[in-house]
């Protein structure tokens, strides 16, 4: 990967950090499952209108929709809505790294190399460190909630690999077409039309401006920039090398709560979250190639085709 698409990889990364505070304060006045069809709808309703229709299968449009935008926040939503604070959710749904490498493995039959294997090791490790420090402040089921959502974010992301999408921001902007309606339809049957309209009804006071400005950086920043930067990045490279960027959320995640609700950061989990960055650079290295004789000699015949495809190529 080279040295832009590991930036954008990182942007993403601060993007989707700060989404978690932002996504409390959005859950402290909406619904959970109501906030899920908000936030795709304010993205769907302008793309019907304005983008044309990505050319893709319509069964990886649909998949990415549900694993990405149905499955991955329904489950989060309900489980921080359950009581699982920001900066944990931002740590448990980074096991959406090792599931999409696993279902990578086992579906696309994409191979891991040794670097690879250790660098996401390393990080899965730390992961586990923190997860484990900060068990006691959140009960089984948010923490369960969580880890569905994380599986549905691995399933949706293997999805759009596979869409080989041309323009990947019309992608992004599509799947929002897919959750709205089903989403809106389980709000009503399980938060019920009260609770809908209480919310819908304060949405103009003083009280629901912090709800409503998380909810608005929800779609522009979260939604629009990150997975558009996602999308494109895994366009260009194997799930198994973008995946591991997503590590790096919980770091800004945590770090985010702790500005936005004072959650505090202990030498524990800093040196954890130092390992998952260190664990995502080895992981996203590339390989050394030793020069030799051979490689010299072809390299000055063909100079001009090495370096095209050393160069991205969009879709592979």
């Amino acid at each position: 990967m080279p040295l832009r698409d590991r930036l954008l990889a990182v942007l993403v990364a601060v993007c989707w950090g700060v989404n978690f505070p932002a996504t409390e304060y959005a859950l402290q006045h909406f619904p959970p499952l109501f906030l899920v069809a908000a936030r795709f709808a304010l993205v769907a309703l302008p793309t019907i209108l304005l983008v044309p229709r990505p050319r893709v299968p319509l069964r990886w449009l649909i998949g990415t929709g549900l694993g990405i935008g149905l499955l991955q926040f329904a489950f989060l939503y309900l489980g921080m809505a359950a009581g699982m604070p920001g900066g944990l959710a931002s740590l448990v749904l980074q096991a959406s790294a090792p599931f999409t490498v696993l279902i990578a493995g086992i579906w696309l039959h994409e191979r891991l190399s040794r670097r690879q294997v250790f660098g996401i090791t390393i990080a899965v490790l730390g992961l586990v460190v923190i997860a484990v420090h900060r068990a006691q402040v959140a009960a089984l089921l948010p923490v369960v909630l969580t880890l569905c959502g994380a599986l549905g974010w691995a399933i949706g992301n293997i999805c759009s690999r596979q869409a080989h999408a041309p323009n990947p921001l019309h992608l992004t902007l599509w799947m929002s077409v897919v959750p709205p309606i089903p989403m809106l339809v389980l709000s009503l049957l399980v938060e019920g039309p009260g609770r809908i309209g209480r919310s819908l009804a304060t949405v103009a006071t003083w009280d629901a401006l912090p709800a409503v400005l998380g909810l608005l950086y929800i779609v522009v920043v979260a939604t629009l920039l990150g997975y558009g930067l996602w999308n494109t990045l895994l366009s260009r490279h194997p799930s198994s090398v973008v995946a591991p960027f997503s590590m790096l959320v919980p770091v800004v995640g945590v770090f985010a709560s702790w500005v936005a609700f004072g959650e505090l950061i202990d030498g524990v989990e800093l040196i954890s979250g130092a390992a998952v960055v260190g664990g995502v650079l080895v992981a996203s290295r590339p390989p050394r190639v030793l020069p030799s004789p051979d490689n010299q000699a072809i390299g000055a015949e063909s100079t001009g085709l090495d370096e095209t495809a050393a160069q991205p190529s969009g879709i592979q």
